[in-house]
Parts: structure tokens; C-alpha cells; sequence
């Protein structure tokens, strides 16, 4: 961002006093520090610093106890750089503070592999080498709710005396009634430049899913589904409810995924994966093969949290086997339909919990892998993928974070040290769930056993 943009900006808007620098952390949370308005060409200029362990903690913030970030190298400084986005307003606000999104950079100003960001430009960059331009889309799947007592309640419609009705799938009486909602929703969107495309009820009570349109800047498409999560939830409660993108925020209904589309451009603007036949050249099939062949050990990426493995198993709408095939959405890749010229992979493990940074940069790496070492895939899978004899995913914490520990396909796509730190910050997060105690095991146990 140049410091004209942000000096234009800053005498457009002269009511801001104060700017939130953040920064996105592993678990796609986002940290930082509020700037005085004056401050904001020091940043600009590099002269802002931020400990470099705030790329890796926990997700209740906590430092991770064996992170070589905090202790082993002092907790050293890393450099903030701000991002090409420039000043993002956030409407969503009553003080309406804009917010500068960073990377932050070694303290030489080289890049830090464990940035979630710069995990993603580095995948970027390796197809740059070879002239390709991924295309990225992403759909975002969300719950409205109420929330009582710190538990989450299915929302009753505005100006309505009924909860909304579950599995009412594709519904435009839900969507007509919550059309205020929608309507501030795209109305931000539009303020932050985010491409919002179709919105749709989904099978869950109060469940919707909105699509982004496709970018072919990667690290853009990122951020959109970063801010996009940010907005829908500061205009959820504007409106008096709560947004979730937690993946199973109810045991007995659909889980939030976020199904991830992408094709790739070459120097001149031809989509590679078209061939002039439905089933896409051998360079499709060689991403696919490389998405397949590192789909269980990138479990952790798509599924990064304990309630994650309330979604990842059978019967859940969700893919638990490793399969690709046209037009199956039973499987964990699935090749679209339509036009050559759109032909595309769409990936379907990834919940919206998940880190969109992480989730593109794994999937783009993965695929990157594949035609690298043009391998084929197992023949596309027909019929329900739920029953068929396949290799399964993790569909437990504690051994996905194994899995994604010991891989030897994601180290060829991550920083040795974002492999590290992630799975060690997932071992912090399960031991800490392990010391909880559940009201339903009490419920079970506590006079039975």
C-alpha cells in the first residue's frame, strides 16, 4: 500500500482517530494492536514490530509451551508489512475504526515461511516460475443463531413467531425474510470490495452458504474469505444474532464447509485444464493426483480443530474418502461440470473453520506437487463415494495432527517450521480439551459406571 493511498484515504475519512494493524494467525484468527491515526505512515514505512511468535498461538491465544518462537529465540520482533489491500473499512462497527491487515517479515525483511500469508505467496510464486496463474473461488457455508446462555439456538425469522424450518434446503421464504440481513451483508461486501456472488439457504436451521467470485490473485481470494467471515459476523450482530462458521455448531445437522474451486491460466490466459473434451487434459489429472495423494496428511489444514471431526465422518454431508470424480459431490474432488473454458477442481474437504490462507496454499501446493511429478490418479469414482472402498481421511483429532506431522508430502508444500509450530499448536489445543470434562459425560457417567 502506498503512503499516498493511505494519506488519501485517511483525508477522506477525517472522523478516524485510530486504525487496527492485524495480522492473521495460523488458526485464522486475527491479532494486532489499535495505532493512533498519526502512526499510520510509521507502519507504511516498516518502522512497526510485532513479535513473530503471534503467527503461532493457540487459539485461545495462548503462547505455544514448545514453540521455538517464544523462549528458544527470545520472542523475537518480526518487521510488519501491510498488504496490498490498503485500509479496509468495516461498517460492521459503531466506532467504524479501519483495519490495515499485515504480513510480518524476519527481522532482515525476508520472508517468514510461518506467515499463514507468505505460506500462501510462496505456492503463488512457484507457479509464476512456470507461468501459470491459479484461479481461485471459494463458498462459504455459515449458521444464524441465537445465543442463550453461551449455547447457540436456532434463530427464529425476523418478524416471525417460528424458528426456521431445518433441511429446508434452497428455501426463498428464509431468504426473503432475513433479506435485511443479506442486504447489509452485500452492502459491505461492496465497501470492502469483496466479489459476493449467489446466496442460498442450506439444509441446517438457519444454515446459508454465499459464493465468492473467482479471482485470479490467490492471496486476494484469501483475504476476501478472511474479511468475508469478519463481516458476516459484525452484521449478524448488528441485526441482533450470531453468525458461526464453526464446522458442527449442531450435532444433529450439517456441518460449514468451504469448498474451494480453482483452475489455471497459462501466459495467455488459457485455461490449462481445458483440453475440448468434458474430462479436462492430463494436466487436471496430475493436480488431482496430487491433491489425493496428500489429502491425509493436509487433514489438519482443511478439518484444523476438535469439533472439525464432528463433520469428518459418515453420513455428515461431508467427504471422508479419498476419491476424486466428475460431477460426484460424494467425493473429495470433484470435476465440475459446464463449458471447457470453465473447467475447474473443486475441493469439498475444507470446513469453514479452517485457515483460508492455509486451506488455498495446501490444495494449489498439493496440486503443484501433482503436475510436478505428473502422476495419474486412480480412475474417477462413480456412484456414492460414502460406500466405496476407498482410503478414509483422519476422522479424529489426535490423528490428524499425526498424520500432518509426520507427512512427507506437506513439508514439499510448507516451511519446515509452519509444519512444526502448526502441529505443535494443535497438540496444545487437544491436551487442553482432554482436560475438560463434558456435562453429557457427566450426564452418562457420573452415577452409572
Amino acid at each position: 500500500m502506498s503512503q499516498l493511498h493511505a494519506q488519501d484515504w485517511l483525508a477522506e475519512n477525517p472522523d478516524i482517530d485510530a486504525v487496527m494493524v492485524a495480522l492473521c494467525d495460523l488458526n485464522g484468527v486475527l491479532r494486532g494492536k489499535r495505532v493512533p491515526r498519526a502512526q499510520i505512515s510509521k507502519i507504511l514505512d516498516g518502522g512497526m514490530r510485532m513479535p513473530l511468535s503471534a503467527c503461532a498461538v493457540d487459539i485461545w491465544g495462548r503462547d505455544v509451551e514448545e514453540s521455538e518462537l517464544v523462549f528458544t529465540s527470545g520472542d523475537a520482533d518480526g518487521v510488519c508489512l501491510a498488504t496490498e489491500r490498503g485500509l479496509i473499512p468495516r461498517p460492521w462497527l459503531n466506532n467504524a475504526t479501519p483495519m490495515l491487515q499485515i504480513s510480518v517479515l524476519a527481522d532482515d525483511g525476508s520472508p517468514f515461511g510461518t506467515d499463514c500469508r507468505m505460506a500462501l505467496a510462496n505456492i503463488v510464486k512457484r507457479f509464476k516460475a512456470k507461468g501459470l496463474t491459479p484461479v481461485v473461488a471459494t463458498e462459504m457455508e455459515f449458521y444464524l443463531t441465537q445465543i442463550v446462555d453461551g449455547t447457540p439456538q436456532t434463530l427464529t425469522l425476523p418478524q416471525s413467531h417460528r424458528p426456521i424450518d431445518k433441511h429446508n434446503v434452497l428455501a426463498v421464504s428464509e431468504l426473503d425474510a432475513l433479506g435485511a440481513f443479506l442486504d447489509d451483508v452485500y452492502g459491505a461486501c461492496a465497501k470492502l470490495d469483496i466479489p459476493a456472488d449467489a446466496a442460498i439457504s442450506e439444509s441446517g436451521s438457519g444454515q446459508f452458504e454465499i459464493n465468492l467470485l473467482h479471482s485470479a490473485e490467490p492471496l486476494r481470494a484469501a483475504d476476501d474469505a478472511l474479511l468475508f467471515k469478519e463481516l458476516v459476523k459484525g452484521v449478524a450482530r448488528q441485526h441482533g444474532f450470531s453468525a458461526t462458521f464453526m464446522a458442527k455448531p449442531f450435532g444433529d445437522q450439517a456441518g460449514n464447509g468451504m469448498h474451494v474451486h480453482f483452475s489455471l491460466l497459462d501466459e495467455n490466459g488459457n485455461n490449462v485444464f481445458d483440453d475440448g473434451t468434458n474430462e479436462g487434459g492430463d494436466i487436471l489429472r496430475f493436480a488431482v493426483s496430487g491433491l489425493l495423494g496428500a489429502m491425509q496428511e493436509s487433514t489438519l489444514i482443511y478439518a484444523p480443530h476438535l469439533n472439525s471431526y464432528r463433520r469428518i465422518r459418515p453420513g455428515q454431508h461431508a467427504p471422508i474418502g479419498v476419491a476424486w470424480g466428475y460431477e460426484n459431490r460424494t467425493c473429495a474432488i470433484r470435476i465440475p461440470g459446464g463449458p471447457g473454458e470453465a473447467r475447474r477442481i473443486e475441493q469439498r474437504v475444507a470446513g469453514a473453520d479452517a485457515n483460508p490462507y492455509l486451506v488455498i496454499a495446501a490444495i494449489l501446493g498439493a496440486a503443484l506437487n501433482g503436475i510436478e511429478a505428473k502422476t495419474l490418479p486412480d480412475p474417477p469414482l462413480t456412484g456414492n463415494a460414502y460406500a466405496a472402498d476407498t482410503q478414509v481421511l483422519p476422522t479424529e483429532f489426535g490423528s490428524a495432527i499425526d498424520a500432518f506431522a509426520n507427512g512427507q508430502e506437506i513439508v514439499k508444500i510448507f516451511d519446515p517450521q509452519l509444519v512444526r509450530l502448526f502441529a505443535q499448536t494443535k497438540q496444545q489445543e487437544r491436551n487442553r480439551f482432554l482436560d475438560w470434562v463434558t456435562e453429557g459425560e457427566y450426564a452418562a457417567y457420573l452415577e452409572t459406571v
